[in-house]
C-alpha cells in the first residue's frame, strides 16, 4: 500500500489502471446524479447536518478538525452529535454508540478518539444515514458532524467542509485507482469552506483557511500522565546540557520530568496513519531525534509490533495508542495534537448555522 500511495503523491500515475479511473469516475457521476436530481432520495436530519470530509484518500486532519468543532460548538451552546463509518470497527450491532471506554475493536480507531476527546455522543455505521437517524432518536442534539462523508450522498448536507493536505494537495491528481483522488478537484467549487492543513500553494476559487496541528502534550499509555510539550523540551535541553558537565548518565535522568531518556536517545516513532511524514516532522519540531516506523493506515496492532531490540522510549499517535494500551509499557508514550484554525472560520460557521432553523 506504501508503495501505491508513493505513487500516487509522486510526479506519476499508474498509467496501466487509468482505465479503472475512468470506469471509477463514470459510476461516481451517475451514482451522485441519482442524489442530486432527486431520482433517489437523500435523507435530511431534523437539525443542521456538517459535513467535513476531503476529495482525497488517506489522512488530511479530518479528526482533529471534528474534535475542534465539537468543542466550539459546545462552547457556543449547541448540542453536537457526531456519526462516523467506524472504519475498521467489528460491533455487535449497528448503528453503533461509542463511548469513552468502547472496546476499540467495537469502534474503530478515529470514532474512539473522537469519543475521548469530545463531551458529544457519537455513533458510527457504514450507512450513515442510518447512524444519524440513531443519533436523533437517542440524543437532545441540535447540529450533526460527520466525520467524513463528502461522497456519501444517501445523507442530505446543509455545510460541506473539505480538508485539503497543504503539503501533499492532489498527489498526481488522478483518480482512484491511479491517483489519490475521490472527486475531482472542482468539486470543491460546490464546498461552504476549504480548510487547508497546513501551509498550502494550491489555489481555490474561494478563500481557503489554514489549519495546523499543533503538539499539546506527550500522554504516557500507562499512567495517562500528560506533560506539555514545552516543558519537554525544556528539561530536554537541560539534560543535554548536564551531559556536556557530567560523566554520569544518573545526573541527566534526575533532570527529566517525562520519558525518561529523550534527551540521551533517539525515540522510536510509530504511525499508522494516512501521512506519517506529518506526525513524524511534528517530533523532529519537539526536538525529538526520530527512528521512524509507518504501518498501514488503521493497522491492528500487537506488542511484537512496537517491541525493538533497545530500551529507547516509543512515541505513537494517538489514533495508533487506543489500540496499544492492552499491552502498554512504561516506554510508551503518544503525542496529543489540536487543530488551531483562524477565528474567523469558526466565526463565519457559527454565523451560517444562524441560518437555519434549530
Amino acid at each position: 500500500m506504501k508503495k501505491i500511495v508513493d505513487t500516487w503523491y509522486g510526479d506519476s500515475a499508474i498509467s496501466w489502471l487509468k482505465p479503472v479511473s475512468a470506469l471509477f469516475s463514470l459510476i461516481s457521476r451517475v451514482r451522485r446524479k441519482r442524489y442530486t436530481s432527486g431520482r433517489k432520495k437523500a435523507y435530511r436530519a431534523s437539525v443542521p447536518l456538517i459535513i467535513v470530509g476531503n476529495i482525497t484518500v488517506g489522512g488530511t486532519g479530518k479528526t482533529p478538525l471534528i474534535v475542534y468543532l465539537a468543542k466550539q460548538l459546545l462552547h457556543a451552546g449547541y448540542r453536537p452529535g457526531i456519526v462516523s463509518r467506524g472504519y475498521g470497527s467489528k460491533a455487535p450491532s449497528y448503528p453503533f454508540h461509542v463511548k469513552k471506554d468502547s472496546p476499540v475493536n467495537h469502534s474503530g480507531d478515529e470514532a474512539l478518539v473522537v469519543a475521548r476527546n469530545t463531551e458529544c455522543p457519537v455513533v458510527i455505521a457504514a450507512d450513515r444515514a442510518e447512524a444519524v437517524k440513531s443519533l436523533e432518536q437517542h440524543y437532545d442534539c441540535n447540529v450533526i458532524l460527520s466525520d467524513d462523508g463528502m461522497q456519501h450522498y444517501a445523507i442530505a448536507r446543509d455545510i460541506e467542509i473539505a480538508v485539503v493536505d497543504g503539503r501533499r494537495g492532489f498527489g498526481n491528481g488522478e483518480l482512484l485507482p491511479a491517483g489519490p483522488l475521490r472527486e475531482k478537484p472542482e468539486r470543491l467549487n460546490e464546498v461552504d469552506y476549504i480548510i487547508c492543513n497546513g501551509e498550502c500553494n494550491l489555489s481555490f476559487n474561494k478563500p481557503a483557511y489554514m489549519m495546523t496541528l499543533k503538539p499539546r502534550h506527550l500522554c504516557h499509555l500507562l499512567s495517562g500522565e500528560m506533560f506539555p510539550i514545552p516543558h519537554i523540551v525544556e528539561e530536554m535541553a537541560k539534560s543535554r546540557e548536564a551531559n556536556q558537565t557530567t560523566d554520569t548518565d544518573a545526573a541527566s535522568d534526575e533532570n527529566l520530568t517525562g520519558p525518561s531518556s529523550v534527551a540521551r536517545h533517539k525515540v522510536h516513532a510509530i504511525a499508522g496513519i494516512g501521512n506519517p511524514e506529518r506526525f513524524f516532522s511534528s517530533l523532529c519540531d519537539c526536538g525529538f531525534d526520530i527512528i521512524s516506523h509507518v504501518f498501514d493506515d488503521h493497522h491492528a496492532y500487537s506488542l511484537q509490533d512496537i517491541s525493538f531490540n533497545d530500551d529507547y522510549e516509543i512515541i505513537m499517535t494517538e489514533k495508533d495508542a487506543v489500540k496499544c494500551v492492552d499491552f502498554a509499557r512504561k516506554i510508551d508514550w503518544y503525542l496529543r495534537v489540536d487543530a488551531v484554525i483562524d477565528e474567523a472560520f469558526i466565526e463565519s460557521l457559527l454565523i451560517k448555522l444562524k441560518t437555519f432553523s434549530i
